[in-house]
């Protein structure tokens, strides 16, 4: 097996910490959407404006979990790297690969959120749609 190196692990770090910045930011347009909802629901307790918050809550759990996984897979490539500085090679190297699961869970829970934000979009179209045939 090749020697892991430094500069390895440090690969990983811009590319996680993209990453995290576009979780962050769909995090905060989740809770702004969430407040305002929040202030309609209490004016108007409309069923449809519950599932949505519903959505929103789950969608909300699933950025959680890939922001708590993103950030596992950075911090698991620094003890990486403090690895390879002290010479444990072969534990950095589990390290590293473990490093890369949780990236691709954190990825895999995006692509299953980023799925649910599209069926919420499609019935809001579909009742466009629908609204537009009616008149």
């Amino acid at each position: 097996m090749e020697q892991l190196t430094l500069t390895t692990p440090a690969l990983l770090f811009s590319a996680i910490s993209l990453i995290m910045l576009a979780y962050t930011n769909r995090f905060l347009a989740y809770a702004a959407v969430i407040r305002s909802l929040h202030d309609k629901y209490l004016k108007q307790k409309d069923n449809s404006l519950l599932r949505q918050i519903q959505n929103l809550k789950k969608r909300l759990n699933l950025t959680k979990w890939m922001q708590i996984f993103g950030i596992s897979s950075l911090l698991l490539c620094v003890l990486t790297m403090f690895l390879i500085y002290v010479d444990e090679h072969l534990f950095a190297a589990y390290f590293f690969g473990f490093a890369l699961i949780l990236l691709i869970v954190s990825l895999a829970l995006l692509i299953k959120e980023i799925h649910i934000s599209t069926q919420a979009l499609q019935h809001h179209i579909a009742d466009i749609e629908e609204f537009l045939t009616k008149n």
